[in-house]
């Protein structure tokens, strides 16, 4: 048997449950895969509450979920590119949340060994949205680039792609999540009113494009003069309609294997914020739907032991047990034991000095 998230009835995350079924059996030209790690997005959630549905045709009860990436543990008649132990990330066509998933074999790639599974489970959506979107906008220094949600997964790799290709990029986030934007050359700035004249302050060009990826800003976007083409939205509908925003989507395998590429190669990087267990779906949506998190938001099917996983089994926090527990241990220097960020070192060399003058004289 196999165990998939559904909702019954549409709503919040508290409607999602965990329903036992028969493990599915591949077809023609699809695999069966034992997943691993799902990512989470926020289209998701607009789906489960019922939203818009004239655009999505949703009849609970429903299964959830795209991305994904797992084992490939049976095929099905007229498949040629996976066999029985690969290891593959991409998409189905839905319920991807579960144990087993039966996947059409074109919509898989191999995952790369550079990419962990959290991060492989995460990629298609976010990815290849941010690279379809970056990749028709032929970006360059003169660009100024505005990300809403930037700290999110699609909005932390569309800013990524876009300082790739030469263009300044302001993000919007909680202040929380300033030095994570920092870390990526993101210019940040607070979710708030006036928009559109906080980022006019701080932009080192005229802003030429506007991605809004989390939803109701596309106004902002036509007070700083951008032109409706380059503004662009995940499921802002009205925007689509109203400021004739264009509506982003996912790209093909292509996308998803250059973006697989460059985080390979740590050109760019998918942050994960967290990860939770199958049976605590619905946490995992609450704090999606905050939009607080650093990056992704993952389920994990399957807890594998390989090196700087995100969970481990019991699903207990280390600050949990040791926080306040007093331990000995030598004095640490953190200055030492953390490498420069930027830079030679110079400036960390020249504190450390004038601290060693500074207790040689108090000791005088």
């Amino acid at each position: 048997m196999a165990h998939e998230v559904r909702f019954a009835t549409f709503g919040g995350p508290e409607v999602l449950e965990i329903a036992e079924v028969p493990t599915p059996e591949p077809g023609e030209g699809e695999v069966l895969v034992e997943v691993y790690a799902a990512g989470l997005n926020p289209i998701e959630s607009a789906i489960r509450r019922g939203e818009h549905p004239e655009r999505w045709r949703v009849e609970p009860p429903s299964p959830q979920g795209r991305d994904l990436a797992g084992l490939v543990i049976a095929t099905g008649p007229g498949t040629m590119r996976f066999d029985r132990g690969d290891e593959v990330m991409g998409f189905a066509d839905d319920g991807a949340q579960a144990t087993h998933v039966v996947v059409p074999e074109a919509n898989l790639i191999g995952r790369p060994p550079a990419l962990s599974w959290e991060v492989a489970g995460s990629l298609y959506t976010a990815g290849t949205t941010a690279w379809s979107i970056i990749e028709g906008l032929h970006l360059g220094a003169n660009d100024t680039v505005v990300v809403t949600a930037a700290a999110g997964g699609v909005g932390c790799l569309a800013a990524q792609l876009a300082r790739l290709r030469g263009a300044a990029v302001i993000g919007t986030a909680p202040d929380m999540r300033f030095d994570f934007l920092r870390q990526f050359g993101v210019i940040p700035l607070e979710y708030g009113p006036a928009l559109a004249d906080r980022a006019r302050e701080v932009a080192p060009h005229p802003v030429s494009v506007f991605l809004d990826f989390l939803g109701g800003q596309a106004g902002e976007a036509a007070a700083l003069g951008v032109e409706p083409s380059r503004v662009f939205t995940l499921t802002d509908w009205d925007a689509v309609e109203r400021e004739q925003a264009v509506r982003a989507g996912t790209g093909d395998l292509v996308a998803l294997g250059r973006v697989a590429a460059l985080v390979s190669a740590r050109r760019i990087r998918l942050p994960i914020a967290d990860v939770f267990p199958l049976e605590r779906v619905a946490d995992a949506y609450r704090a999606l739907e905050r939009r607080e998190a650093p990056g992704k938001i993952v389920l994990g099917m399957r807890v594998v032991d390989y090196p700087m996983q995100k969970m481990k089994e019991p699903d207990l926090k280390e600050e949990d047990v040791t926080i306040g527990v007093p331990t000995e241990h030598d004095r640490l220097d953190v200055e030492e034991a953390v490498p420069a960020a930027v830079g030679d070192g110079s400036v960390r060399r020249r504190r450390r000095a004038a601290r060693e003058r500074d207790d040689a004289e108090a000791l005088e």
